[in-house]
């Protein structure tokens, strides 16, 4: 019982955040013309404004007039669905719940946030077309010489000593199963796998290197993640041209410098905040004698999270 109220809260807690942020949506008396009025709900209004803003969160692929009248008439059902929802929530003093009220002043700080967020990163420079012309020829293994290779890995222990081993080993061309008999042999615990990776899939600072290995060649190097290798069983070319990356390529590098900009434009304005820590947390963050055990070796199999390089250029087919 108390697992469906919990649903149903969220359910009006969605419907209520949504309402909130949504303007236009007016009561009887309201100057608005009735031709901006979509529908009415008992004495609410759903406004033809509501409806184009919802809309234009919403990716139609078909931009035909038909096509918009039907995806707004759901919109337009859906909002009725909602304010009915947010009646019965009304009615039941949900919105007077704690739990509720925390939950929408914890959107309403993150809406604020993202707003102003929004708001200045909008005002930043975009890339020119040289700067991004620039990348493309500054990145080969990336587009119009990329590839994708089918790899096989082995993550390590990290160490001196493990690093020597698969650089030896991993340079003269042995294979992975002697290497990984090499390793158990000392006593080195790995993970290891199959893996099928295009370029933007590979860290970015030893793609190069990579991209310069042919078929049946090793590559050994140390990352946060341990000592690694990798050896390319196969691979096949998959250039991207100039004119599929140039508009990725910009929203990229623009992205990359909105990160850096916000960065920097909230570390300045903490830097003239007075920032008080209490209770737990002014406490001195523990250091020294208290090192957090360092994490095994992900398995080599497993898909890697993705970077900022693979975000900006992925989906480049």
């Amino acid at each position: 019982m108390y697992a469906k109220q919990q649903r149903f809260t969220a359910i009006c807690l969605t419907m209520v955040i949504c309402a909130i942020t949504l303007t236009g949506c007016g009561k009887k008396g309201d100057s608005q013309a009735s031709t901006q009025v979509a529908a009415k709900v008992g004495d609410d209004e759903i406004s033809i404004h509501q409806i184009n803003q919802m809309l234009g969160r919403v990716n139609l692929g078909d931009n035909s007039p038909e096509a918009t009248q039907k995806v707004s008439r759901q919109i337009l059902e859906n909002l009725i669905e909602q304010q009915l929802a947010i009646d019965q929530a009304t009615e039941l003093k949900l919105h007077r719940s704690p739990e509720v009220v925390a939950q929408i002043e914890a959107s309403r700080r993150e809406i604020l946030a993202t707003a102003y967020l929004q708001q200045f990163t909008a005002s930043l420079p975009k890339p020119s077309a040289e700067e991004v012309k620039k990348y493309y020829a500054d990145n080969p293994a990336l587009f119009a010489q990329r590839r994708v290779f089918n790899l096989q890995e082995i993550i390590a222990k990290p160490g001196a000593e493990t690093s020597a081993l698969l650089k030896t080993m991993g340079d003269a061309g042995k294979p992975l199963d002697e290497i990984a008999g090499a390793l158990k042999a000392k006593g080195i615990a790995f993970n290891g796998g199959n893996a099928t990776r295009s370029a933007e899939q590979l860290p970015l600072e030893i793609l190069p290197k990579i991209s310069a290995l042919k078929d049946g060649q090793n590559l050994s190097y140390d990352s946060a993640q341990g000592a690694s290798l990798i050896h390319i069983v196969s691979s096949q070319s998959a250039p991207v041209t100039e004119e599929q990356a140039l508009p990725r390529i910009e929203k990229f590098i623009s992205n990359q410098r909105a990160t850096a900009a916000v960065k920097a434009n909230l570390k300045a304005l903490r830097d003239k905040a007075k920032v008080t820590y209490m209770g737990e947390f002014a406490k001195p963050v523990a250091t020294a004698g208290t090192e957090a055990a360092a994490p095994s070796a992900p398995s080599a199999a497993s898909a890697p999270s993705p970077s900022a390089i693979e975000k900006g250029v992925s989906g480049l087919k």
